[in-house]
């Protein structure tokens, strides 16, 4: 079963008509959508990114029987070249946050990263995307330093607040999972304009009829 996780990207798009049902885990409980996927909005209402449950939010994706994850996340550029309106599907991906664990009780080095096979039928379902690169995961709530964006730069390509997390804990679950992050801004000090929330929710906003089209996309080339 295909699920998707979801967020500032799918804020303003028409999702499909699936049932939304309360999911009981070991940490947590949390709302999914469910129908012919498995569909997951990680805000769950309004939490900002440092009060995601993560591991109630993958455990119960594991539950519902779900197979493979495409992580749909909202970025920032870390680079000229990759301008707002770009979207990226990163492979591989570096945090400055600290990542969560299912394994608080046994030791278990689990080795991390996207699926290349889910990459490659991800970059096929959405072509025009700009495939490769690394994801930055930062701790969030607030928006990186100009300093930081700088350092940054020097290991990736695209920042955000979540999707490091999300990877990592699907690998735990033995879940297939792979990202495609839509571009929503250039990242503090790379462009002259003031960075604020507002300008991230208005950019997504005025790309909520394409990210409907490729949500579409993904969920009838996995599901």
């Amino acid at each position: 079963m295909l699920g998707i996780i979801g967020g500032t990207s799918l804020l303003y798009a028409r999702i499909p008509p699936l049932e939304a049902c309360v999911v009981h885990t070991p940490f947590g409980n949390c709302e999914v959508r469910t129908g012919e996927v498995a569909l997951l909005l990680r805000h769950q209402g309004s939490l900002p990114p440092h009060r995601i449950n993560y591991r109630a939010h993958l455990s119960a994706l594991a539950l519902l029987g779900v197979d493979r994850i495409v992580l749909i996340g909202s970025s920032g550029s870390l680079k000229k070249e990759i301008p707002p309106g770009t979207i990226v599907i990163p492979t591989d991906y570096f945090s400055f946050a600290p990542v969560p664990s299912i394994h608080d009780h046994a030791i278990c080095h689990v080795h991390p990263g996207f699926s290349p096979g889910l990459l490659e039928r991800l970059r096929c379902l959405v072509p025009e995307a700009r495939f490769g690169g690394t994801y930055v995961q930062t701790p969030g709530p607030r928006i990186e330093t100009v300093a930081e964006v700088r350092a940054f730069s020097s290991v990736g390509d695209i920042v955000g607040m979540t999707v490091a997390s999300e990877a990592t804990l699907a690998n735990e679950l033995g879940i297939e999972v792979a990202a495609l992050c839509t571009v929503d801004n250039y990242a503090n000090g790379l462009s002259e304009e003031l960075l604020t929330y507002e300008s991230i929710l208005e950019s997504s906003a005025s790309f909520s009829r394409r990210n409907e089209d490729v949500l579409s996309r993904i969920i009838s080339g996995l599901s």
